[in-house]
């Protein structure tokens, strides 16, 4: 199955001939920010330290997607769309990382020297 929506035309855009859906800008955004985030806060000593690392992912990737709607290259839901496969791909690295973490394969906090 695949997607062929065209891009809104609110904006001239002679050098955009992707499709409109999902937004690839918000999806890769998701994926990194929240992976990282995630990955982050599961190796911090503190709550305020993993608090910190995961609203900052969730900042960081809200403002990506918002910016694509503002300026006028995806639908609000072109920019969910992509929200959505990239936290499920985050999902599955939180998954896998609490799976390493029971097994022993690695630390879930850093060691103090």
């Amino acid at each position: 199955m695949t997607y062929n929506r065209p891009r809104p035309d609110l904006v001239n855009m002679s050098h955009q001939f992707t499709a409109s859906f999902p937004s690839g800008h918000s999806m890769l955004s998701a994926v990194t920010f929240l992976t990282i985030g995630v990955l982050l806060a599961r190796l911090a000593p503190n709550r305020p330290l993993r608090i910190y690392a995961f609203s900052a992912a969730i900042f960081l990737t809200l403002i990506v997607g918002i910016s694509r709607i503002y300026m006028g290259v995806h639908y609000p839901t072109d920019v969910l769309a992509g929200w959505c496969l990239g936290a499920a791909w985050a999902l599955l690295c939180s998954a896998i990382a609490t799976v390493l973490q029971r097994r022993g394969k690695v630390i879930s906090t850093p060691e103090t020297t």
